[in-house]
């Protein structure tokens, strides 16, 4: 399962080589300091910095602005190593993956070489300000506002459940500049409001069920004056921008439940041939063996799915409807997983030791973010034409 070092046709002998040296890494670096950041509920800076120093941050972002140039096949060797370590660790994907590509394709060549330097070396931290305290899914409804006042915008507003949260500072925010546009949407921009820039504050880290060393904040702007040359693209456009992107997010989010459910099938299969019952292992039962047979086979047409859509998005083709299909059914089909698996741990299972617990609680939040899987199931309704 998690063993093998190439897992997709497209790799070649240089995937191969990343991907062990980064396992290898995070065997070193993380590993042995997972479950203590769990208890602190907080990833240490330190970590970001390793991770910029080795390359492992933004290496998709162009030699000019000091990346490696790379694809997005190397930051699915990145998500992945990660979520086999644990899910808390979704915060670097959500940096390398989802928020510095915005300012790739929308920013200015200013922007990107005042930015991208310090993502790519771990001293700028990014997140993504969608949501807000009235506003999930419905991201043509936020209300937080940004109005032009000569050189600058004045921003007031909330974010909350914002990935990074604590660490950030560095973070695109969607804005209402113009809050009485016709359709709503139209009036959207991005903006890149760094730490330190007046009425900007944040709130206490949210303590959440699962993923605790992930650290989610609230973010606050009260008549925080922002530059209008850290506006994002063009003006009006953030929606169109944030759609554009929410394929390779959704995408990223799948990678991470499909990576979970075979780290979660490989503990187990593990285990119920180790723990002995009624003179047995409990892999000699058949209900044992038909549990595992069935959460193997779901497994695989996963994997398979996932693999032809990483290599349509390579291939720069539109596959949102097939995202949306990924993003819902295999984060679905990791939450039931994991609740067998837990199942046939037995009492164990509910131990904090034992990593099975961690998935247990790490997992049903996928099918929340980036989109609610039943917002996902609204995308492929409509485009198949209901």
């Amino acid at each position: 399962m998690l063993v093998q070092m190439t897992r997709y046709k497209f790799e070649t002998t240089e995937h191969e080589l990343f991907r062990k040296t980064f396992r290898k890494f995070l065997a070193e670096e993380a590993e042995p300091h997972y479950a203590q950041w769990e208890k602190d509920h907080l990833i240490p800076l330190t970590f970001w910095r390793r991770l910029g120093d080795m390359g492992y941050l933004c290496p998709q972002v162009e030699e000019q602005y000091g990346g490696l140039g790379l694809d997005f096949s190397f930051g699915v060797i990145i998500q992945e190593e990660l979520e086999r370590i644990g899910s808390s660790l979704i915060g670097i994907g959500l940096h390398n993956d989802i928020v510095v590509p915005y300012i790739e394709s929308f920013g200015t060549h200013e922007q990107k070489s005042r930015w991208l330097p310090k993502c790519i070396s771990g001293d700028y931290i990014t997140a993504i300000a969608m949501t807000e305290p009235g506003t999930g899914s419905d991201l043509a409804n936020i209300q937080t506002t940004a109005i032009r006042d000569g050189d600058h915008y004045i921003v007031n507003g909330q974010k909350t459940f914002i990935t990074n949260g604590i660490h950030t500072n560095l973070a695109v925010v969607a804005v209402k500049t113009n809050p009485s546009a016709e359709k709503k949407h139209q009036g959207i921009s991005l903006l890149v409001i760094e730490e330190g820039t007046q009425g900007f504050t944040k709130g206490r880290k949210l303590e959440k069920v699962g993923m605790h060393a992930q650290d989610t904040a609230e973010l606050f702007f009260e008549d925080c004056r922002v530059p209008v040359q850290n506006l994002l693209g063009e003006e009006g456009k953030g929606f169109v921008y944030m759609m554009e992107k929410l394929q390779q997010e959704r995408l990223a989010v799948a990678i991470a439940a499909q990576t979970a459910t075979e780290d979660m099938l490989a503990l187990t299969l593990n285990y119920v041939k180790s723990r002995q019952a009624f003179g047995k292992s409990i892999g000699d039962f058949q209900n044992t063996q038909f549990k595992i047979a069935e959460m193997a086979t779901k497994m695989e047409i996963g994997k398979s799915f996932l693999e032809s859509l990483i290599e349509e998005h390579l291939a720069g083709k539109d596959v949102v409807t097939k995202v949306s299909m990924a993003k819902y059914w295999i984060t679905e089909n990791a939450r039931e997983i994991a609740t067998q698996c837990m199942q046939l741990h037995g009492g164990y299972g509910y131990m904090e030791e034992y990593k099975i617990a961690r998935r247990y609680r790490d997992i049903p939040v996928m099918s929340i973010y980036a989109g609610t899987n039943e917002v996902m199931k609204v995308i492929i309704a409509k485009n198949l034409g209901l």
